[in-house]
């Protein structure tokens, strides 16, 4: 099994093979509207912009787990990244990537990259520590997605190659993403 025998949903509901990215460079964050991350869309579409006509492509699956954080229909969370903040690259059909509804996309990829701390000099990772550490003391020992703006890089071959919290700063991640471009 390989990231191109996923099948997901784009906004539009149509079922989208991920097959069609092979030979890209893929950035797969689950998002939210609502979130202290929520200007990392900025962030994410500076570095579509400057990648895409490379084989770079961002796909963005908007997620309700983490404290209600994108509460709007597809339409509407597309509408606000567009208006807000420029988002040209694919936002997908909402999902859950935590738990017994997890998406199966997000079941594998967190089997391949699991959890491996927040960078401690982020200003909201003492922040995400505390709220974590509440509903599970043992949070740092599991694969689950820990928040919002988790990242999974994809080599051009499908291989899951990183794996970047919220608080890994996006010019540690575009390094990564030159590196297989």
């Amino acid at each position: 099994m390989n990231i191109y025998d996923f099948n997901v949903i784009d906004n539009n509901g149509n079922e989208v093979n991920l097959g069609q990215y092979k030979g890209k460079v893929m950035l797969i964050v689950n998002s939210a509207t609502r979130c202290g991350f929520t200007p990392q869309y900025s962030e994410l579409q500076k570095l579509y912009e400057k990648y895409s006509d490379q084989g770079f492509i961002i796909l963005d699956f908007p997620c309700n787990q983490f404290k209600n954080q994108a509460p709007e229909s597809v339409e509407e969370i597309q509408e606000f990244c567009k208006l807000n903040f420029g988002v040209s690259y694919p936002i997908h059909a909402k999902i859950e990537v935590n738990g017994e509804n997890a998406h199966p996309l997000y079941k594998y990829l967190k089997k391949e990259k699991g959890f491996s701390g927040f960078d401690e000099s982020h200003p909201l990772a003492s922040k995400l520590d505390e709220i974590l550490s509440k509903d599970d003391p043992d949070y740092k020992n599991n694969p689950d997605i820990k928040w919002n703006f988790t990242k999974f890089l994809i080599d051009r071959n499908g291989n899951v190659v990183e794996r970047f919290e919220p608080t890994t700063d996006i010019k540690v991640i575009e390094e990564k993403i030159k590196e297989l471009l």
